[in-house]
């Protein structure tokens, strides 16, 4: 999770700029550390944000599940979504109307951290589909905002796949947006459990399965391995491969650029400026390749400066313990939840 934000950041300032206005401003190698975004260095945006509510959902539905012996964890990661839409300006009567458990304000710590309260260009279908207040979606977006939020679905749900295709659909229609979803999740679950990223990889397509909405999913990863294979071979890969998969700004397109800088990927930090460097969704690429390369290599890959200056570390570190500590994690630091935090619902 700390290795998404970092990546978030390190895009946050490029996001809306072509590779060639990236070098104008920055230099051959494009953007190295943090650029000032949002009136700061270091700042997420709402791809870290929409992450958080993420993990806060899947906590939350795990209590309910313990507390009262049933759940549907979509509905409960969808109130989590509809907590972070209130934090992007919703009025709180909106927020009532999609949710009628919610108090006023509503519940719980996370979306009381007014860190999380500024609004960071959101994704529009993310706010559309979550203002409909049904799911699934009916809309026909298939834009990255399901692929950017799902990497903790991964570290908790017992099937990732089925959970990150359910998650996906609360506010994207589109069958790629949530085959991206799914294959993500799948890639986190087996690199939690050791494997490498190609054997992630394998996993991720042998979930999918052969139909046709998911083919734009099977087609960009093949594409994606593909490509690294052939720049490893060659010492090529650079921004205008990452540019060869696309722009990142629908969901296959950013799983694709995410995992081929990953694959391709020296250490945390290469891997890194490579998924962000680019002129497309900058800080999404950014956000999910740091996802990946952070479960890959662990927090200890990650330069010290990076995490040093990263917005609201100390909440996403709480958040992720929290995770952590659901799963018995062996990273888990001492301590049991604090389900005050995560009410039931």
């Amino acid at each position: 999770m700390l290795g998404g934000a970092v990546g978030d950041a390190l895009g946050a300032a490029i996001e809306f700029l072509s590779l060639e206005q990236i070098r104008e401003r920055f230099g051959p190698e494009g953007v190295t550390d943090y650029e000032p975004a949002y009136g700061r260095r270091g700042a997420i945006t709402d791809d870290t944000q929409m992450a958080l509510f993420t993990a806060e959902g899947c906590i939350r539905a795990r209590q309910r599940w313990e507390e009262r012996g049933i759940c549907n964890p979509t509905s409960v990661v969808a109130r989590a979504y509809n907590r972070w839409l209130y934090t992007q300006g919703e009025p709180i009567e909106a927020i009532k109307r999609l949710d009628d458990l919610e108090t006023d304000p509503p519940s719980g710590w996370l979306v009381a951290r007014e860190v999380l309260h500024a609004r960071r260009a959101p994704g529009n279908t993310c706010l559309s589909g979550l203002r409909a207040g049904r799911w699934p979606a009916a809309n026909d977006s298939k834009g990255c905002g399901t692929v950017m939020r799902i990497a903790p679905v991964g570290i908790v749900a017992a099937d990732p796949r089925q959970a990150g295709y359910d998650f996906a659909a609360i506010t994207h229609g589109h069958p790629t947006a949530k085959a991206a979803a799914a294959a993500m999740a799948v890639m986190v679950a087996r690199l939690l459990d050791g494997a490498s990223l190609e054997a992630a990889l394998d996993a991720a397509k042998a979930g999918l399965g052969a139909g046709s909405d998911e083919r734009e999913t099977r087609d960009a990863l093949a594409a994606a391995r593909e490509r690294a294979a052939a720049d490893l071979g060659a010492g090529t890969a650079g921004p205008e491969a990452v540019e060869s998969l696309g722009a990142g700004w629908v969901a296959e397109e950013a799983l694709a650029i995410a995992v081929y800088c990953a694959l391709v990927a020296r250490d945390f930090a290469t891997g890194i400026l490579l998924a962000v460097n680019h002129g497309g969704d900058s800080d999404s690429t950014g956000a999910i390749a740091g996802n990946l390369l952070g479960t890959l290599y662990s927090v200890g890959a990650i330069p010290a400066g990076w995490l040093d200056e990263l917005e609201a570390r100390d909440v996403i570190e709480a958040v992720a313990d929290d995770v952590a500590r659901l799963v018995g994690a062996a990273s888990a630091r001492v301590g049991a939840i604090d389900y005050t935090r995560y009410p039931p619902w």
